[in-house]
């Protein structure tokens, strides 16, 4: 059938019609996204946050859902956004800061109703170890869940429900009516619908995409090819921690290897707590329930400054507190202490024995493991603008 002339060109101003007004509707949205993020969000060209450059030697892969940009992107904004705690002054971020690897350098960590009861962990490579249990107890079996978990919290986010607080349908519903949170989820989603799963797979896929490769042990790794070899870009001291870091009391080394396991350097699955019992409020009030920890990469930073204490109380303020604490280990207090801290069929604790210069070497070789990347990349920045 032949259209006529006038229907065509009916149809062709529609057309155009049509595209000017979703044009408009783009520019309209980016506006929005403009107002509160300035050139730091751009729907249309958004940065890689696919896991990209893994080493080959990397045994454990990104775990939950697969990374997508844009659902990474979101929830990077979420993660900053102070507007997730109930008094719109909290945000994951305040606890977990970029330029300290995604830790925290306070021992406990401020919330609404007062102060965390555990350290915050570092943020790295969370997807890269064998474990799919998080929290330092293990509480929770998937990262989709840990991620809403402090905002929950009656004393971190405060969207309780407790104590007269906001439940967590009122954050659903207060981020529903913020406009970028429309743009955002209409854009990604399809529709404007804020729902508990959506922010957790946007805030899992953010987190996720958190990686740390660059470091010199991974280039000392990657020129021998040998977890065990002498690596060229390490001085004396460096290799020899390396050698007693992976190698057992039995063979002369310190056995970290036995809980921490190169290349990835996260704890192994079913280890029992460590010997550190005491709670951040009071030293002489026992918990024995911690049995994960992040990843010993990124300890410290660039500079060789720890980016903050280390366990779950923060009890350490030095590489040479926890090694100190591994050489002997005290058994005072102790319950469910994982076995390979004990001698003697189990009835002490491990004596290591090392000497001033073996400790030393340990801390120059756990500083090897720190990169540069993830603490300047502006894809895990803070995108809202100052003020």
């Amino acid at each position: 059938m032949k259209l006529s002339p006038i229907l065509l060109l009916s149809i062709l101003f529609l057309a155009i019609s049509c595209q000017n007004d979703d044009e408009e509707y783009i520019a309209t949205d980016q506006s929005i996204l403009n107002a509160v993020f300035g050139d730091n969000i751009n729907l249309e060209h958004t940065a890689e946050y696919q896991n990209f450059n893994i080493p080959s030697y990397i045994r454990f892969t990104a775990s939950g859902n697969t990374i997508d940009n844009k659902k990474a992107l979101l929830g990077r904004i979420l993660f900053y956004d102070q507007q997730l705690s109930v008094n719109n002054s909290i945000s994951c971020a305040s606890c977990h800061h970029q330029e300290n690897a995604f830790g925290d350098t306070a021992t406990a960590s401020i919330g609404v109703n007062g102060t965390t009861g555990r350290h915050s962990m570092r943020l790295i490579n969370t997807g890269f170890q064998p474990s799919t249990n998080f929290f330092w107890d293990e509480r929770v079996t998937s990262l989709e869940e840990q991620v809403t978990q402090p905002i929950r919290d009656h004393t971190e986010m405060g969207f309780s429900g407790e104590q007269g607080s906001p439940g967590f349908d009122d954050l659903l519903l207060k981020l529903s009516l913020i406009d970028y949170y429309q743009v955002l989820f209409n854009e990604i989603y399809g529709d404007q619908l804020v729902t508990e799963a959506r922010l957790q797979e946007s805030l899992s896929q953010f987190v996720l995409s958190i990686q740390s490769f660059d470091s010199e042990y991974d280039a000392g790794l990657m020129a021998t090819g040998n977890l065990g070899g002498i690596f060229p870009n390490y001085n004396t001291s460096e290799n020899r921690g390396k050698f007693l870091f992976t190698t057992t009391p039995q063979n002369g080394g310190a056995g970290c290897v036995s809980c921490h396991v190169p290349p990835e350097f996260a704890i192994k699955d079913n280890i029992q707590n460590n010997g550190v019992i005491a709670t951040i409020q009071d030293a002489a009030v026992f918990d024995h329930t911690n049995t994960r920890s992040p990843s010993l990469r990124n300890i410290t930073n660039p500079e060789g400054a720890l980016n903050g204490p280390l366990m779950h109380n923060g009890s350490f303020t030095t590489i040479m507190d926890m090694i100190e604490h591994y050489n002997a280990i005290d058994l005072t207090n102790q319950q469910s202490i994982d076995p390979i801290l004990l001698e003697n069929n189990g009835t002490t604790g491990q004596q290591l024995r090392l000497s001033d210069t073996d400790k030393t070497a340990l801390v120059d070789f756990l500083k090897t493991l720190s990169g540069d990347d993830v603490y300047t990349n502006v894809k895990w920045s803070n995108p809202f603008l100052e003020g």
